[in-house]
């Protein structure tokens, strides 16, 4: 009964659009009234203990420190320098807005954040070279989807928090499968801009690129601070955080000068508002996650599955269909606090190490941002061009393909996930 109270209101709730974070709590509390043995104070402890977490505290200073870096000036550098590299290319410009989501995102931990930081640069400047406006809001959107796999990313945060998997491994085994998801984005939108005839913008030059890379310095040295300092054990992904943000407060306030005092607070809301929305989710996602461990609701989930195959590449398939369709319906952080639980629960079935599983995972929703309706990349980025969504996803559906097959490689080919992993000394 209690397991039918929770998925049926969970289910209305979301058909009549409720917030994410409502809809969870809500759905727990009836549930929880149902159960009727414990007393009320148990949930508001458990939404305490739900955010009550040292690794968490990034999230809230991955935000601050990506804000920090938008207002700062190291988003305009980052896209001068991918200009210097890629800006030669046919359709020059939807590389260069793949190439710097690549490299913001080894600053922002963020997709979302990822697709408004460049997207606010590139997206108007490719209109104005004549790119379709839905076009160039697709291409931003897929490239600002890969501010989740390249470290930092919050939503490896929030699995290694879920799982107790090492979050410094987990930062080390996106690297690759950023880097091949980049690749397969820039070859993509490379192809459909020569078929539509959009240009360079610049012929290559060895001394411009040497120019833009001085130029550009300290905002390729802050992924250089954050990865360099977990992957080489100097600290942990929490402390990271701490440091990139007073990173990017002094470079923003005395090298770049782009940041005032009086644009902080203007920025410190910003960032409070996006950590305060992720960190409700999760606290009302602690007290479902609860009521679904009283119920067994993941051990008799993986049982149902284990039923269906023991085959572990029919499982990793069907898990994959799972967190796809998971991905297209409910939002990022919800979905991993609802589901890993009922993975971890079949991982020992699967052969798969756990930090696979976590690239796994975050790739398969970070996939989910590029569909409507909670696609949050292609919201973001449809807002900056100013065209509809459903222009949109005509646009995105060859870079969707690409991105599937990139899943399929990093979910059968461990060593792309779990060799740069292998060389940590922790």
């Amino acid at each position: 009964m209690t397991t039918f109270v929770l998925f049926s209101t969970l289910f209305i709730l979301f058909l009549i659009n409720t917030p994410i974070a409502l809809a969870i709590g809500l759905a727990s509390l009836a549930a929880f009234l149902v159960l009727g043995d414990f007393s009320l104070m148990m949930v508001i402890q458990r939404l305490y203990a739900g955010t009550d977490s040292f690794p968490l505290m990034a999230v809230p200073l991955f935000m601050f420190a990506g804000a920090l870096m938008e207002s700062g000036g190291i988003s305009s550098r980052v896209v001068r320098l991918a200009e210097s590299l890629v800006g030669w290319m046919p359709g020059g410009l939807a590389a260069v807005s793949i190439v710097s989501a690549m490299f913001f995102a080894g600053i922002s931990g963020s997709a979302a954040a990822d697709t408004a930081a460049v997207g606010a640069i590139l997206i108007p400047s490719m209109i104005k070279r004549g790119y379709e406006r839905s076009f160039a809001g697709a291409v931003q959107a897929a490239g600002g989807s890969i501010g989740v796999i390249i470290p930092p990313s919050i939503p490896m945060i929030i699995f290694g928090f879920l799982t107790g998997a090492s979050i410094g491994k987990l930062f080390a085994a996106g690297i690759l499968p950023g880097v091949l998801i980049g690749i397969s984005l820039i070859a993509v939108s490379t192809i459909l801009s020569a078929k539509k005839k959009y240009g360079k913008i610049e012929s290559f030059s060895l001394q411009r690129l040497k120019a833009r890379l001085w130029e550009a310095k300290w905002a390729l040295g802050a992924p250089v601070v954050i990865l360099g300092g977990i992957l080489g054990g100097v600290f942990t992904a929490t402390e990271s955080a701490a440091v990139a943000t007073i990173y990017a407060l002094a470079v923003g306030l005395f090298v770049h000068r782009q940041l005032g005092v009086r644009d902080l607070p203007e920025i410190f809301i910003r960032a409070s508002i996006t950590s305060s929305v992720i960190l409700f989710i999760i606290a009302t996602a602690a007290v479902f996650s609860w009521l679904m461990a009283i119920e067994d609701i993941p051990g008799r989930v993986a049982a149902n599955l284990l039923a269906l195959s023991d085959s572990p590449t029919l499982l990793l398939i069907m898990i994959n269909v799972l967190l796809l369709i998971a991905g297209v319906f409910i939002e990022t952080t919800a979905a991993l606090i609802l589901l890993v639980p009922i993975l971890v629960n079949v991982l020992p079935s699967l052969g798969v190490d756990v930090i696979q599983l976590g690239v796994i995972v975050v790739t398969n929703l970070a996939i989910g941002m590029l569909t409507p309706p909670l696609g949050i990349c292609l919201i973001v980025s449809s807002g900056i061009a100013g065209c509809r969504l459903e222009d949109m996803v005509q646009k995105i559906l060859p870079m969707l393909l690409i991105l599937l097959a990139d899943l399929m490689v990093i979910t059968f080919w461990p060593p792309l996930t779990l060799f740069v992993p292998a060389l940590l000394k922790y």
